[in-house]
């Protein structure tokens, strides 16, 4: 009764309150949730690394104005030199403020460490999810619609997961979204500010990855269509000016932010981009049941993991939109793009299918799901909100298609609780979530914990059902290990030893790229952990 009459209040508000209420405690609950479960998460594979390209670029950084005080520095003694980094081509923006952090401290735990971390990948998503309602917000002239936008952001369980610890292809998104954003600003109000703003956007985006100059090609095509439908010829000449002004801070914000490129930045970026599209991973991985080379990637490998992995209504959705806006463009031709919101959705179908493309024509090497291309996410997102949109507009005049439309948006809803449920059934493993697939095809055909981060739960497991001083543990990639063992307190890591090869340590065995059950020579399993009914880990005791 309570819940109703707050409803009914609410609905009774001013639609400018409505709005202030709706966003404000849509993206205050967002950064609560946020406050209360950032400590649950494990430490993915690749934090360890990160965490040493970020003070490898921030020693390199201090050497150039204070190289005294820097070989005073017992922190950096052990760091590598920059120049023989194997890292050192990957943009470490995002990295450097933790490194300059653990330099100025004089070295913090690794615990604390990797807690700021964390939080501040969480901020970057709800920064990106802010920049993905205010865009759709533009297009679709609807904070309903904006808000829609940024929930389904928010409820897509693998995304979510990854805003905790991901600190490469999810920061990259948020920024890449942040970036698209002031490109709308930027054409919707063409000043020399705009432009400014939205070159030192792109360049935040491309110093994280270097695909982030896929935003320079989104721009230029949008600048070319602004001009060729422009009123007149006062704005062009405006267009072209702040077209020059981007170009101009895009470029010096890049070498600023990038260390790697302020020797022969031109030189340097190229061989950067040169070495990521013909990168090489030569691991292996679990792909419709079949072990294979990252190397020997098919040519659907990513679309299908879209699939399997966003809930089929954002999908269905996502579809429904394409396709009216492809109809849209058959039957009106290039009159839809005289309209800004027939600009932007080319925008988006560009965004999200275009980067698609290009991996599979380059046949570039992607790996652990789709998270290289987790940056064309909010594209689809926006074009499924394109979907709803549509569909809401022509039910409006045709009853069954109103029925039609009801329906869908009552299995739409029951999906979204249902995903809800199961994000929470499952933390902080909402990574491993499969849409509709079961447990067990899920577990058969596709990779698991592929981050690892279920060796943190393992490791709690064990603290609190062996009283020893020392507990010897071990797995077949100590380093995952080691991850998890860094964000523990110290007085239980001081407990745990890792011991490759002892036959008396706890065994830790994922499931990766092995989906069948171990042998029994591993010992007695003593604890398994499951989420969304899949098994990602099992601890043995080899007695």
């Amino acid at each position: 009764m309570a819940f109703y009459q707050s409803l009914t209040t609410f609905t009774e508000l001013p639609e400018a309150k409505q709005r202030q209420w709706a966003v404000g405690g849509f993206f205050a609950l967002l950064l609560l949730v946020g406050v209360f479960i950032f400590k649950d998460y494990g430490v993915s594979w690749d934090e360890s690394i990160d965490r040493i390209n970020g003070l490898v670029n921030a020693k390199y950084m201090l050497d150039q104005v204070a190289p005294e005080w820097v070989s005073q520095q017992a922190l950096l003694v052990n760091v590598p030199e920059f120049h023989s980094h194997e890292e050192v081509d990957h943009g470490a923006l995002f990295h450097l403020p933790f490194a300059f952090i653990e330099i100025m401290a004089g070295g913090i735990d690794s615990r604390t460490y990797y807690l700021i971390r964390h939080f501040s990948i969480f901020l970057s998503f709800v920064l990106g999810t802010w920049a993905l309602y205010k865009i759709a917000l533009i297009r679709f002239q609807s904070w309903k619609l904006g808000l829609l936008a940024a929930a389904l952001l928010v409820l897509s369980p693998r995304i979510f997961a990854d805003a905790f610890y991901n600190g490469k292809d999810l920061v990259f998104m948020a920024f890449f979204t942040v970036a698209v954003y002031t490109l709308v600003r930027l054409l919707e109000r063409p000043t020399v500010g705009a432009a400014v703003l939205h070159g030192l956007a792109t360049a935040i985006a491309t110093d994280m990855r270097i695909l982030g100059c896929m935003l320079f090609a989104l721009s230029l095509g949008m600048f070319v269509l602004e001009a060729i439908y422009a009123t007149d010829s006062r704005r062009r000449s405006l267009l072209l000016k702040v077209f020059g002004v981007y170009c101009v801070a895009t470029v010096a914000f890049t070498i600023m932010g990038w260390p790697f490129l302020w020797e022969k930045p031109f030189m340097k970026f190229a061989l950067a981009f040169e070495k990521m599209r013909r990168f090489r991973w030569e691991g292996s991985l679990l792909y419709l049941g079949e072990e294979i080379m990252g190397t020997n990637l098919p040519w659907h490998y990513t679309p299908v993991w879209i699939a399997i992995s966003t809930p089929v209504a954002y999908t269905l959705a996502c579809v429904i939109g394409a396709l009216a806006y492809v109809y849209a463009l058959l039957r009106s031709g290039l009159g839809t793009l005289r309209t800004f919101a027939g600009r932007l959705d080319l925008l988006f179908s560009g965004w999200f299918v275009l980067p698609i493309l290009m991996i599979i024509v380059l046949h570039s090497v992607i790996y652990d799901g789709w998270r290289h291309m987790y940056f064309v996410y909010p594209g689809l997102l926006l074009l499924a909100v394109r979907g709803v949109a549509w569909l809401w507009e022509v039910s409006r005049s045709h009853a069954l298609l109103r029925r039609v439309a009801l329906g869908l948006a009552l299995l739409a809803g029951a999906e979204a609780v249902l995903t809800t449920g199961r994000m929470v059934a499952s933390h902080p493993h909402q990574q491993v979530y499969y849409s509709f697939l079961s447990a067990e095809q899920a577990g058969d055909l596709f990779e698991r914990d592929y981050w690892g981060l279920s060796f943190r739960k393992g490791l709690e497991w064990i603290l609190a059902h062996d009283s020893a001083s020392t507990i010897p543990v071990d797995c077949a990639f100590p380093i995952l290990l080691e991850n998890n063992m860094a964000i523990l307190k110290p007085e239980d890591r001081s407990r745990l030893q890792i011991k490759p090869g002892d036959r008396n340590a706890y065994y830790f065995a994922s499931y990766r790229t092995h989906p069948q059950a171990y042998p029994d020579s591993m010992g007695s399993e003593l604890h398994s952990i499951y989420t969304n009914g899949i098994k990602i880990l099992s601890v043995y005791h080899r007695w």
